[in-house]
């Protein structure tokens, strides 16, 4: 089983798929082969904000066709964000989906977790993860916190940094979902928002989507491999 990648949005975020899943594989003692096709956050970025759902999804496409020219048997993008359009990247792409959302819901299925808040961009957190996690309870930051969350969180996947403020206001916001909205765990809806929350002492569930959206890839891979 080959996995496609397609990475670079952010850059922080690719790292954490590709070291999730090549630390998978090598605890299974399974040969990995995997390649990263690199596309653009900053285009991403501008995309989502302009709602250019078909131009994003051609530009995944682009980067797809080099995919299965190496030889990858399946595709998976590396950003919650990225998803926005993955339904009409789907029904174009030459190599079957790992759905993000999708592995999310399920995974908080699992877990019995319903009442979650969502940090990310603000489409996922407005369309919580793009209507993925409407069977639960779903709660995004509200008012003036979720364009501040939107803001900060752009700026850092471009930069693959966050600054000290950002990151304070970042923690600073699950703190609020869970204090003030009763969430009972925060999802990173964010797969750059690790830069943030790795390591930071928390009194509440934190639940990064860019790991269960990798693990999801490494089960189909390997389940492929049995």
């Amino acid at each position: 089983m080959h996995i496609g990648l397609i990475g670079g949005i952010g850059p922080a975020a690719t790292v954490i798929y590709y070291e999730r899943i090549v630390q998978a594989f090598a605890a299974s003692a399974q040969p990995l082969h995997l390649t990263i096709a690199h596309t653009s956050a900053l285009e991403l970025s501008r995309n989502v904000t302009a709602g250019l759902v078909d131009v994003q999804a051609a530009e995944f496409m682009r980067v797809t066709g080099q995919l299965a020219a190496a030889g990858a048997d399946i595709v998976a993008i590396t950003s919650m964000g990225g998803h926005f359009c993955a339904k009409p990247f789907a029904a174009l792409s030459p190599l079957p989906i790992i759905n993000g959302p999708e592995a999310v819901a399920e995974y908080l299925k699992q877990q019995g977790i319903r009442r979650v808040g969502i940090l990310g961009t603000r489409v996922v957190m407005q369309t919580s993860l793009y209507g993925a996690l409407n069977e639960l309870e779903p709660l995004a930051p509200v008012g003036d916190d979720l364009t501040q969350v939107n803001d900060d969180y752009m700026a850092m996947a471009i930069a693959g940094a966050a600054s000290p403020a950002q990151r304070e206001r970042l923690l600073d916001a699950g703190h609020r979902l869970v204090n003030d909205q009763g969430a009972e765990a925060v999802l990173l809806g964010g797969t750059d928002l690790n830069l943030v929350y790795d390591g930071a002492t928390l009194e509440f569930p934190v639940i990064d989507s860019a790991l269960v959206h990798a693990d999801a890839i490494v089960n189909v891979a390997l389940a492929r491999l049995r």
